[in-house]
């Protein structure tokens, strides 16, 4: 069976769709139906009632504690995106915060203090997922002391990149030697193109609502276990 995690919301905001999860409930809902689908994990973003992403203790605890409810045991990252709290030193002094824990979090490492809020993570004896953007991402982080201690390396790619993007970045990252497994993803344009290229090049990938609202054939995905269920069909035909 194909790795498949779901990412169920991402930076979107409820008028982007109607079924796009905000609060705690519907994120814990979107998760079961995700894993139901086939997702081994489940990504998501805890969001302010007006669907904005937020990194506060009582958002990501609620959120985290919805999901832990509905279904213990299944492995629970959130994000911890720059965009949620741009100040490097509130953002770590959030993340301490945090009480109701999830499994892991992604740290983009270009963002400002990456590798400082990776350290706490791990010192929580949380997960990280690092997310690799571009080459320089990727090689400032293969230089790291990070490097040989994330559970998950993200590659993630933009609308208008490719394969071809792809192919190198992996070629940098697995030079690094990290243990971590590989994931690779697109966005809107690149989400499915670049989902069947993780499946020929043997590396975990994911899907969700973050990364398309659409399905392959172009119409709307009515949810995220739509595209779950899509997903597994294009990585296994």
């Amino acid at each position: 069976m194909p790795y498949v995690k779901a990412c169920i919301n991402g930076a979107r905001t409820p008028d982007q769709h109607p079924a796009l999860p905000v609060t705690p409930e519907q994120l814990a809902a979107a998760a079961v139906a995700a894993h139901e689908a086939g997702a081994q994990a489940v990504h998501m973003h805890p969001k302010t009632a007006e669907g904005v992403d937020s990194l506060q203790p009582e958002i990501v605890d609620a959120a985290v504690a919805a999901v832990r409810q509905a279904l213990p045991g299944l492995p629970l990252g959130v994000t911890t995106g720059y965009w949620a709290l741009p100040d490097a030193t509130e953002r770590l002094r959030a993340v301490e915060r945090w009480s109701v824990l999830p499994d892991f979090a992604s740290v983009n490492w270009h963002e400002p203090g990456s590798e400082e809020l990776a350290k706490l993570l791990l010192d929580r004896g949380l997960g990280v997922e690092v997310g690799i953007f571009h080459a320089e991402a990727a090689e400032s982080w293969a230089r790291s002391d990070v490097a040989g201690h994330c559970m998950r390396v993200m590659i993630e790619l933009q609308a208008h990149e490719d394969v071809d993007t792809a192919d190198d970045l992996l070629t940098r990252v697995r030079a690094a030697g990290s243990p971590a497994p590989v994931l690779l993803h697109g966005l809107d344009e690149s989400c499915w193109p670049l989902l069947r290229h993780a499946g020929l090049r043997n590396v975990q990938t994911r899907i969700g609502m973050e990364d398309t609202l659409l399905l392959p054939d172009g119409s709307t995905a009515p949810d995220n276990a739509a595209l779950v269920t899509a997903a597994l069909q294009e990585l296994t035909r």
